[in-house]
């Protein structure tokens, strides 16, 4: 479909499904402010995830709005997620240095997995941010990724990870909190 603005309204029209050619559904019209309170609504809604999901989502909202914290380090933050098959945890993914995605220069991805509880998804969000952001975070994570990563001082692991899986597709033990990959309990 198409979403428009008409003057005081959001339009929904022109709908479109590749699998129906005869799709022949009516044009939708909403008042704007009808419109803009559902969109926030929706927003604010996360009672449709689980609680990894909504701290991944909290979280990269907030690291996204610090990304100063990794300048220092020369990184940049490129995604925090999370999967209903491992709803006890997080995946957070640095890349150094910062800006080298589209060159042919060395770089190297820095991920770690963290716990995530059934407690309150904000409360999470906040310790994991401020536990993320006081030191320097290549020192806490694990390469992933990388090309001609001893160009940059750092040794190609001898188990490289991704996802936070170990080889044939079984899931990776977290290590247990306090351990230098994962954050203190809050």
């Amino acid at each position: 479909m198409t979403v428009r603005c008409d003057e005081e309204h959001v339009v929904w029209a022109g709908w479109r499904d590749p699998a129906n050619q005869d799709l022949g559904l009516p044009e939708l019209r909403f008042t704007a402010g009808q419109y803009e309170a559902a969109v926030l609504r929706a927003e604010e809604d996360r009672s449709w995830e689980w609680p990894a999901g909504t701290v991944a989502t909290l979280l990269e909202a907030g690291l996204r709005d610090r990304e100063d914290w990794l300048v220092r380090w020369d990184c940049e933050l490129e995604a925090v997620w999370t999967s209903r098959e491992e709803p006890d945890r997080i995946h957070l993914v640095l890349r150094h240095p910062r800006n080298r995605a589209d060159t042919d220069l060395p770089w190297i991805q820095f991920g770690t997995t963290l716990p995530i509880s059934a407690d309150d998804p904000s409360d999470q969000a906040e310790h994991l941010e401020a536990w993320l952001t006081a030191g320097d975070p290549r020192a806490t994570a694990e390469v992933w990724g990388a090309s001609q990563p001893e160009e940059l001082g750092y040794p190609w692991p001898a188990e490289p990870l991704f996802m936070g899986t170990a080889g044939r597709g079984e899931v990776r033990p977290l290590p247990p909190l306090g351990t230098h990959s994962q954050p203190p309990s809050p």
